[in-house]
């Protein structure tokens, strides 16, 4: 059973950076692709970043190229968002998700909670 819990959400100003931690409790987290997503106050959640199982491909949105970077480390079944140059239009609820494949789309099989990212001008 996949259980995703999300941390490492805060608030921190324009430019500063945060890390994003997503940690499964289960023992098949080598099994899944991993997917970040968000979700600002009335707007739809929409794609961030997605892994492959090996951590080899990587997917990431326009908004977010060149400033997150997203990795795993399947000794330690957790999946990281690294966040710099942080926008107000960053602001958002991150969720991460596990499923088949690396996909850009919500094709993903568990979810996490979220966690909160706000970021002050």
């Amino acid at each position: 059973q996949v259980q995703l819990v999300e941390s490492g959400g805060g608030l921190v100003q324009v430019g500063g950076s945060l890390r994003l931690s997503c940690t499964d409790s289960g023992r098949t987290f080598s099994s899944y692709a991993m997917g970040w997503f968000r979700q600002a106050p009335g707007k739809e959640r929409e794609f961030v970043a997605a892994i492959s199982r090996n951590g080899i491909l990587k997917y990431y949105s326009d908004s977010v190229k060149g400033r997150f970077t997203i990795s795993r480390d399947n000794a330690k079944t957790t999946v990281y968002l690294q966040m710099n140059s942080l926008k107000p239009e960053d602001t958002a609820v991150y969720y991460c998700a596990a499923g088949p494949v690396a996909a850009t789309t919500n094709q993903y099989d568990y979810w996490g909670q979220g966690t909160q990212v706000t970021v002050s001008s």
